[in-house]
């Protein structure tokens, strides 16, 4: 324990680093996740790196650089043998970390081979295709983890398929539904997700024009085929090669934004209902392991839930910021690209940690059938109302039909009497099954059929 740490912490806050390293205290939906192990300062300066020696790899691929060039760099690009803070603070002088860590790279690669670090290529370049790597490595553990939800979320599909339960609209009781729809519904979300996710991911670009997105430097330098080496410089990272430099032509960051707040919303539908379906009133669900209180230990809350649902709240605006760095002026712009770092990142981590925690969630969710069934009886009948209608207006005529169900209804609720005993009193009705007419659980449409379909899709 020291001053500087006073909680003995191990991760003292220094001088030169007042705000501490970010652990993810204020970040628990993407603390230990995959994304945020994919997307640390770490992470991101290794993918700087990989996209340095891939171009060295690529000019040498073509015959324009050494093959000795390809290999000193690619050796010595290891994050590990730079100081990441350092090019935090040296950055500020350029206004990104692709400067200084040209002339450290360079300094790392010996003096025969060290002119091929960078070579032709804009820090642009370098920060853009480092992005796009840092996006393929984090969408890939959420792709992941967005099967596990698929997966869990059609096995509840299957076994509820026929559970009823109150349909809520406006916050009320309207007609009964089954909690197997409303599973498959979550589900066919995480598979829109999935395929937004994936289309982008698949299509994600490397980023390779030069000063003003002409290839000029690389023509100097050589290349007899500017588009051939973009190609091998995409081959060299898995990533896809654009057909023009998109220094300011901002679709791949734009579509990578649409998909993950895609992806933050439709899994932050699913917590919405378990958040409210999980309230102690209600208990139609609970998270399997709920979290506990700093000063109720009664409490099990539904923390998944809570996280994911904080995710959907924030994804939106940071995607707002994406978007509006698209308006970028002349070829290559001044703060427009620079403002995408952050928000691209903690979109990254908000998704990437919402994708974790809806797997946990949907995995463990614990259905509560018989407190659904109760929860149909609690209108006393009225849940059923529509059916009535549509059943007693051929028998009494759609007017006196309307009239009848609406003094039982208001019986029912004034009195605390079942709808059914109500109607039973009724002369004109004695011929019908009120019995089977009022049960909520031969209400539910075309629900076993609709989930059913949901759950062929792949």
């Amino acid at each position: 324990m020291t001053a500087a740490d006073p909680a003995g912490s191990g991760d003292p806050v220094r001088p030169d680093n007042p705000a501490g390293d970010d652990a993810g205290l204020l970040a628990p939906g993407r603390a230990g996740s995959p994304a945020e192990a994919a997307t640390t300062d770490g992470a991101f300066l290794q993918a700087l790196l990989d996209a340095e020696a891939a171009l060295t790899r690529a000019q040498a691929s073509l015959g324009t650089a050494p093959a000795g060039a390809a290999d000193a760099v690619t050796a010595a690009a290891d994050a590990a043998r730079f100081d990441v803070h350092a090019l935090a603070l040296r950055a500020r002088a350029g206004g990104n970390p692709v400067i200084p860590l040209v002339a450290d790279l360079s300094a790392a690669v010996d003096a025969e081979h060290s002119p091929y670090v960078h070579r032709g290529a804009t820090s642009q370049d370098i920060m853009d295709t480092a992005a796009m790597l840092v996006a393929v490595r984090t969408l890939d553990p959420v792709l992941a983890d967005l099967a596990r939800t698929e997966r869990a979320l059609a096995r509840l599909a299957r076994k509820h398929r026929d559970t009823a339960m109150p349909g809520r609209t406006l916050t009320q009781h309207a007609v009964p539904t089954t909690f197997g729809l409303k599973a498959a519904g979550w589900r066919s979300l995480v598979l829109d997700a999935r395929d937004r996710v994936q289309a982008v991911r698949d299509g994600l670009p490397v980023q390779l024009g030069g000063a003003a997105g002409t290839l000029a430097a690389f023509t100097a330098y050589g290349a007899p085929d500017t588009r051939g080496l973009v190609e091998a410089y995409a081959r060299e990272l898995g990533l896809a090669a654009p057909v023009l430099p998109w220094h300011t032509l901002r679709t791949p960051v734009a579509d990578l934004a649409g998909a993950l707040a895609f992806t933050a919303g439709a899994l932050g539908k699913t917590a919405a209902d378990v958040l409210t379906l999980a309230r102690t009133e209600i208990r139609e669900l609970s998270e399997g392991t709920g979290g506990g209180s700093s000063a109720m230990p009664h409490k099990a809350n539904p923390v998944r839930a809570t996280l994911v649902a904080a995710a959907a709240r924030r994804a939106p605006q940071l995607a707002a910021t994406l978007y509006g760095a698209m308006a970028a002026e002349d070829e290559r712009p001044a703060g427009a690209w620079h403002a995408e770092w952050e928000p691209l990142r903690d979109l990254l981590r908000l998704t990437g940690g919402a994708a974790r925690d809806a797997a946990e969630l949907t995995e463990g969710l614990q259905v509560h059938a018989d407190a659904m069934r109760a929860h149909l009886d609690l209108t006393h009948g009225l849940i059923v109302s529509e059916r009535l209608s549509a059943e007693l207006a051929p028998v009494l005529g759609r007017a006196r039909a309307r009239d009848v169900l609406t003094r039982a209804a208001r019986r029912a609720t004034a009195e605390d009497l079942p709808l059914v005993e109500l109607l039973a009193a009724e002369p004109e009705l004695e011929d019908l099954d009120l019995a089977a007419l009022t049960d909520p659980t031969r209400y539910t449409g075309s629900a076993g059929t609709l989930t059913d379909r949901a759950l062929e899709r792949r």
